[in-house]
């Protein structure tokens, strides 16, 4: 296996291990929000997501990606960017394989899960922690 493919393969189980852990903030305030609060399972999907990308954030910042890019407002944007288009992507899918098919609603979000977990690696890793781009903010 060529050394590219380890170092992609290392950040993506690491990416992933984070994950498992904004997984368990998302279902859980998504679960909390939706099935004893009574909001609106859209509504209750998009806090746990929102919470779970702000998590990931910190612990891919330090432990993941390793950056150290100083301009961390604006790699937090790009990481919050990246996670509110998955969160239309993650929306989209339980609202028709929830709504439309009849799946059941939390098969339904794992599915979308999977589907958001690659979206938002690939993007964060060639964009947000890309080596280009901080080299490209470090000259600013």
């Amino acid at each position: 296996m060529p050394i590219i493919d380890k170092f992609l393969l290392f950040k993506f189980l690491k990416f992933c291990t984070v994950g498992l852990s904004g997984m368990a903030i998302d279902f859980g305030a998504t679960c909390i929000l939706k099935e004893r609060v009574k909001i609106n399972r859209y509504i209750a999907n998009a806090c746990g997501f929102v919470s779970a990308a702000t998590s990931n954030y910190l612990l891919n910042r330090v432990w993941t990606f390793e950056s150290y890019n100083r301009h961390i407002a604006a790699e937090y944007g790009s990481f919050f960017a990246i996670a509110v288009i998955g969160l239309g992507i993650n929306t989209l899918v339980i609202w028709i394989l929830s709504g439309k098919i009849k799946l059941n609603f939390y098969v339904a979000k794992l599915i979308a899960t999977a589907i958001v977990t690659l979206w938002n690696f690939g993007m964060n890793f060639f964009f947000t922690f890309s080596k280009i781009q901080l080299l490209t903010l470090n000259t600013s």
